[in-house]
């Protein structure tokens, strides 16, 4: 599936737009500012139902406008039907999603529909930041991979805020206490053991990715830091009971995951230069769509935001020659120089279009 037309009005700096576009490669070029990762994350939304880098619309709606609405045409596999996804949201907090015309009762019903992934500079706070970013980044491939996932999630987080609520009381009832921690268990083993597996099957694909990017230099890998990887929650929960209760709040569970990214045995964060990151870092992205290409069937369409940036010339070369094969499906470039995307256009026997933005206005 590949999306051939979209049009977005009010949507952060893109007062109206309605692009056709190539099914193959989009190149998008425009200098800072001017909309170019906007226009991404428009197409981001529309598969996600959120943007890529704020879990509030509000921010999403252009300056001084109260609303604002992205709807996409989308071809399904071998041109056999169109499928229409409109989605619109105000500052009052109102959002509607709808396809062909049908509106959803929720929202997680889409999630996986039209796979995506994003490369973003934005991703660098998978490397610097707490390890909120890194689950995050995970719950968001997973929750496009497996429905249950996202409801076992959902699940889990419901009856964690309702435990840390009872831990915070002047008096804990250890019968409902007893409750939670039993409900929170079964969805916690669902949760950890695809998380579980997903790394593993990501870890081989990462470090081959890399070593094409960085012609061997270096090994990274990365591992799954869980509470669970010792003992069940239950039994977690019965350890640390006193000291929840103390805190007021629950100390472990799959809540605390994180992964662990080294290069070379030691952490990605301290030991790799600006340029190894963001290599690690597409490695990772590219990971994450072979995998979900594996599973889905169908190639997720493949967001390359300010892709260049860092990369010495060789590394860009090798990830030319990786996103111009044919196992990659649509995908979207933005780069702020206009010749160098021009001679890109020229190394890559392929069919696309290329679009300038200047002040949210398309070209």
């Amino acid at each position: 599936m590949y999306l051939k037309k979209i049009t977005i009005n009010n949507f952060k700096n893109i007062s109206e737009a309605q692009i056709i576009l190539s099914p193959k490669i989009n190149c998008i070029t425009g200098i800072n500012g001017s909309g170019k990762t906007n226009l991404l994350d428009a197409v981001y939304y529309l598969s996600m139902t959120k943007s890529f880098f704020s879990s509030i619309d509000h921010f999403s709606i252009r300056y001084k406008t109260d609303s604002a609405t992205i709807n996409g045409e989308y071809v399904r596999e071998n041109n056999n039907g169109v499928d229409i996804i409109s989605l619109s949201f105000n500052i009052n907090g109102e959002k509607h999603l709808k396809r062909n015309s049908r509106s959803y009762s929720r929202f997680s019903d889409h999630i996986g529909l039209l796979p995506i992934v994003m490369v973003s500079p934005a991703d660098t706070s998978l490397v610097n930041e707490s390890g909120e970013e890194r689950r995050k980044f995970m719950n968001a491939i997973l929750s496009q991979i497996d429905k249950e996932y996202l409801r076992r999630l959902q699940n889990y987080n419901q009856l964690l805020a309702q435990r840390n609520r009872l831990l915070k009381g002047d008096v804990v009832s250890d019968l409902l206490l007893s409750t939670l921690n039993e409900q929170m268990s079964v969805n916690a083993d669902y949760v950890y053991l695809k998380r579980k597996d997903f790394i593993n099957k990501m870890v081989p694909v990462i470090k081959d990715y890399y070593d094409m990017l960085s012609g061997d230099r270096e090994e990274v890998n990365v591992e799954y830091k869980s509470d669970l990887h010792s003992c069940s929650l239950d039994e977690l929960f019965l350890r640390n009971l006193e000291k929840d209760k103390f805190l007021g709040y629950t100390s472990s569970g799959i809540h605390r995951d994180d992964l662990n990214f080294t290069m070379d045995e030691y952490p990605i964060r301290r030991g790799g230069s600006q340029g190894q990151q963001k290599s690690f870092l597409i490695a990772l992205k590219l990971a994450q769509f072979t995998v979900m290409k594996n599973i889905h069937g169908v190639a997720p369409i493949l967001l390359l935001d300010d892709l260049f940036d860092k990369l010495d010339m060789l590394r860009v070369e090798h990830l030319l020659r990786l996103v111009s094969s044919d196992f990659f499906g649509q995908i979207f470039i933005t780069d702020s120089n206009k010749v160098r995307i021009s001679n890109i256009l020229e190394e890559i026997d392929g069919e696309s279009i290329s679009f300038e933005i200047e002040d949210g206005r398309v070209k």
